[in-house]
């Protein structure tokens, strides 16, 4: 089945691409797999007048409105082969069935890699974050704990003390050299390095972070800055470009979402370093924008 465009992936970047395509008045394809990257999170923060709601509360709205357009298709199941085909783009999902598109959005995500400490994985999007300005401001005012993945969980601890009194777990990663060590004086914040051996709920809605040496500290709240791997592997399978960040890699794409290969746009997490739900919103109706204005004018 032939379609003018076919979105892969289906939360906020996919959904917001396939809106502005469909707009277009074109017949538009989403691919959804299912799994947003932020299902682990009960309320969605800081995105424009939609502050505290549950985010698959917003993308089950946003999916009832862009089937209201007839020419949109939405299907669940995972896209696991892409590929050039003459003027255009074929998509194998996983089950054999196939579809072609004269466009092709990439908005396939990444999956977060945590680091490796029992119960952490379990308060994942709850009482372990990521993103202070998506969930800071709720758990500001006590003290908070950044897990280091790394020497760059520095910059993360500074950042995060502005929501409250920081303790920097190293993890057993690294010591602050002399010019750190004085990054951390002036921002207050306590350096613990020994290795963490377990994180658990408290019981009244913060975390024990149990310690090497049966010591433990409590906090509100620990964030951490795990990698990300791509959880597609479409855009390598079609030959674009990537490039390389502290946490990862990201697709590279051009001022409207066009990647290195033409006719294939990506947008949301998986084509930019720095990650936030506004942001893939954006990148998706550039996205959805610029594959109709391509087939208009390309």
């Amino acid at each position: 089945m032939q379609y003018d465009v076919i979105v892969v992936g289906g939360s906020f970047a996919g959904l917001s691409a396939a809106m502005y395509a469909a707009r277009g008045r074109r017949k538009v394809l989403v691919i959804d797999a299912g799994q947003p990257r932020n299902r682990f999170a009960e309320h969605l923060h800081g995105f424009f007048g939609q502050d505290g709601r549950a985010p698959s509360d917003i993308l089950d709205e946003a999916r009832a409105q862009l089937l209201a357009y007839p020419t949109v298709t939405v299907i669940e199941g995972r896209a696991e082969r892409a590929a050039i085909a003459g003027t255009g783009f074929e998509v194998e999902m996983d089950n054999g069935e196939g579809f072609g598109a004269t466009r092709l959005v990439l908005a396939t995500g990444v999956r977060d890699i945590l680091p490796d400490v029992p119960g952490l994985a379990g308060q994942w999007g709850k009482t372990v974050l990521h993103c202070p300005y998506c969930h800071g401001y709720e758990v500001a005012g006590g003290p908070l704990g950044v897990l280091a993945t790394g020497a760059m969980s520095l910059h993360q601890a500074e950042l995060i003390s502005d929501w409250g009194d920081v303790t920097l777990f190293a993890n057993g990663l690294f010591e602050p050299d002399a010019d750190q060590a004085r990054v951390l004086e002036k921002r207050n914040i306590r350096f613990e390095p020994a290795k963490v051996s377990e994180v658990q709920d408290d019981g009244s809605g913060g975390l024990v972070v149990r310690l090497d040496g049966d010591r433990s500290a409590s906090v509100r709240a620990l964030f951490t800055a795990p990698r990300n791997v791509m959880t597609s592997p479409l855009a390598e399978q079609l030959g674009c470009a990537f490039s390389e960040g502290p946490l990862g890699r990201a697709i590279v794409v051009d001022d409207k979402q066009q990647t290195s290969v033409p006719g294939v746009f990506a947008a949301g997490d998986a084509a930019r370093l720095m990650h936030n739900i506004a942001f893939a919103v954006s990148g998706g109706a550039m996205a959805g924008v610029a594959a109709h204005q391509s087939l208009v004018f390309g």
